[in-house]
């Protein structure tokens, strides 16, 4: 290996697929539920199954949730749109293309908010799901079969510009999408199944440098935070040392290995005009309206950043508090109704999200606020204590504790803090901390 010092930084930009939960698919009226499909191929028709003379019909409801996605997300909206063929071929896209947006996605131009700085937008765009390939044997033979139950499920793409610098931004981010898409109630982001797929494109920069690398790396289909964090980990380290060696790493699609924690290569990595990519001939362009727009905004319910940022506004609550208890909308409309009652009961409502948020409190969502209330007062209720009974106390721990005391004396004073935990031990109840420390000091300087 070379002995020359180089420090290389992430470039990330990422892609993650979700499939939306319309009743019905997105070109063709076949039903949307291919993890609850009782058999293989039931919810399928000559569209979805790509034979010839069929022609799809764009799934209006997947439009309006593509728009809702990117209003939440800060995006602009193409008022004119269309749909264009994707070609390459795959055994489980029977059509030898995938429908999908090239230049004129619906969404562009939005962000996310992470701890480590905004992650760009930079489209979301609304295409059709392929099928699912199983591989299984088959009286004593390996076999690859499909099933195309969610051929043509509607799926949007949400991919951003390389701004991720570090695996655990990209994780943040990934978490932070599948929140909104949850509040939105437009995908149910089941990332066991399917329902959400995490793709990295990773490479290294060295520092010196501000020109983007010329190549790039994309692990696929990753369904699980952990794993995406772990795959990214993974590649800056054998990115970073093929870099050092002065080799360019092989720009190529990727796959994890969970079981080694490894990535492998999976195949080259094909470029846009790969694809031939040209307008959709059977389906027509999509213009939207401003009212539609309007209608479309109207309906955004308040996503979590909002509601912490209220929060801290009309509770007094920390945003560490309560960026723990607004995983989902339901978590959250509850603490708000929670926390209201609070406030008028003169309550500290940051002291309870903090209790709830570290788990010193149980909270189930079906509990009323009053008994919550109570076992939190219960829980924090502190009362006055006598400065004779805390010397009374004092003067058993001096008794039990000599050598402390005559270091104490010495000037070893933070063993004030050994004497409140032993004069606590002997108290039957909760007091004023506050309180509690200022009397033993006071004691201390007497005895």
């Amino acid at each position: 290996m070379s002995n020359i010092d180089h420090t290389y930084q992430l470039v990330c930009g990422m892609e993650i697929h979700a499939e939306l939960k319309t009743a019905s698919k997105m070109f063709c009226g076949c039903k949307n539920d291919p993890f609850n499909a009782p058999q293989p191929n039931i919810y399928t028709c000559p569209v979805c199954l790509g034979m010839p003379g069929a022609l799809p019909v764009a799934n209006k409801k997947a439009i309006e949730w593509t728009v809702k996605l990117g209003l939440a997300l800060g995006c602009e909206i193409n008022l004119f749109s269309k749909f264009d063929r994707k070609h390459y071929f795959y055994p489980d896209l029977p059509k030898g293309y995938q429908i999908s947006q090239y230049d004129i996605p619906f969404c562009v131009d939005g962000r996310v908010e992470t701890s480590q700085g905004p992650v760009r937008i930079r489209r979301i765009h609304l295409e059709e799901d392929t099928g699912k390939l199983m591989h299984k044997t088959v009286n004593g033979k390996k076999v690859s079969l499909i099933d195309f139950n969610r051929s043509s499920v509607p799926l949007i793409e949400i991919v951003t510009e390389p701004d991720i610098k570090s695996a655990e931004q990209a994780k943040e981010y990934a978490k932070k999408i599948r929140q909104i898409l949850r509040y939105l109630d437009i995908a149910d982001c089941d990332m066991e199944q399917g329902g959400m797929r995490l793709e990295a494109n990773i490479s290294m920069m060295a520092d010196n440098t501000t020109n983007l690398p010329n190549y790039k790396v994309e692990v696929k289909n990753i369904n699980s935070f952990r794993f995406l964090e772990q795959a990214i980990a993974f590649e800056m380290q054998r990115q970073t040392l093929q870099l050092i060696e002065a080799q360019t790493p092989r720009q190529e699609t990727r796959g994890w290995d969970s079981t080694h924690n490894v990535t492998f290569p999976q195949r080259s990595k094909e470029e846009a005009e790969d694809y031939r990519y040209f307008p959709d001939p059977d389906i027509p362009p999509i213009h939207l309206t401003k009212e539609f727009l309007a209608q479309v905004e109207s309906s955004l319910p308040e996503l979590p950043d909002a509601i912490t940022n209220r929060w801290t506004t009309e509770f007094s609550i920390e945003r560490r508090f309560g960026s723990l208890l607004i995983e989902n909308r339901e978590q959250a409309l509850y603490f708000d109704k929670l926390f209201a009652e609070a406030l008028d009961q003169g309550l500290d409502a940051n002291k309870l999200a903090n209790v709830i948020a570290n788990h010193k409190l149980k909270v189930a969502l079906n509990d009323p606020a009053t008994s919550i209330l109570a076992a939190f007062r219960e829980l924090t209720e502190v009362v006055s204590i006598s400065e004779t009974e805390i010397q009374t106390l004092l003067n058993e721990v001096i008794a039990a504790f000599p050598s402390e005391i005559k270091a104490y004396k010495a000037g070893k004073t933070q063993l004030i803090n050994f004497f409140v935990g032993q004069v606590m031990k002997r108290l039957d109840r909760k007091v004023d901390m506050g309180q509690l420390r200022e009397l033993i000091q006071k004691g201390l300087e007497t005895c």
